[in-house]
């Protein structure tokens, strides 16, 4: 997998980001140019309208593509200099014109979209090592009211193989007995079991439901 895969894997591209940013339309792709290492090379980026992405670095007194940067066991300063630019432009551009697309389930998008349309809130992916997980919160005073995130159904004490999209949200401690039921309604995932609560967005509770809880959880969400 080459650097350009793995930073752009799980993302999806927003279209109306790219002209803004510094792209042009060039018939069905659209093309953003900028140099590196103080001139001596032109980096040119593409991208396709599906959001495939690739990138060319061109010496700028030659006009020959340079490589080395994309060659694993190539070291040196320079070398390094130029695979630091090089990444930067990418990354810069990944986060400037393409949103995250980890989870894949209709219960999943249908809560992203309910969320952006209502608390116009997006998901925040807060770490690294854990890709898959991400959260909801306030933006009055940044106190989470949800989590997304994928996992093994096993990790969830279900006696099913393959992996699930989850939402944990809040919910009054007097409330838990009776919803945690180890089916549909389960204890908190990685949360303060007494204040949260966790649903599969598998279709197993009704999405109107969801929505209702969502907005009980953003309610509960205050200092």
């Amino acid at each position: 997998m080459t650097e350009i895969d793995t930073l752009f894997k799980n993302r999806k591209i927003r279209i109306g980001q790219l002209l803004p940013f510094g792209f042009s339309e060039s018939g069905d792709v659209y093309i953003y140019s900028t140099s590196l290492v103080d001139g001596q090379f032109e980096m040119v980026v593409t991208v396709t309208k599906k959001g495939k992405v690739s990138a060319e670095v061109i010496d700028s007194f030659s006009k020959e593509h340079y490589v080395l940067h994309r060659v694993p066991d190539a070291t040196g300063a320079f070398v390094g200099k130029v695979r630091e630019e090089y990444e930067g432009v990418l990354a810069t551009v990944a986060d400037a014109c393409f949103e995250p697309d980890v989870f894949k389930s209709e219960g999943a998008r249908q809560v992203i979209q309910y969320v952006r349309e209502k608390y116009r809130d997006e998901l925040q992916f807060l770490w690294k090592r854990f890709p898959n997980n991400a959260i909801f919160r306030r933006q009055d005073n940044a106190k989470w009211y949800a989590a997304l995130l994928i996992l093994q159904k096993q990790k969830l004490g279900l006696d099913e193989e393959g992996t699930v999209d989850i939402i944990d949200l809040r919910i009054r401690p007097e409330e838990i007995g009776d919803l945690v039921d180890g089916k549909k309604y389960l204890p908190g995932y990685h949360m303060n079991k007494k204040h949260w609560f966790t649903m599969c967005l598998d279709g197993s509770v009704p999405i109107e439901e969801i929505f209702r809880r969502i907005d009980a959880s953003f309610a509960l969400a205050t200092k």
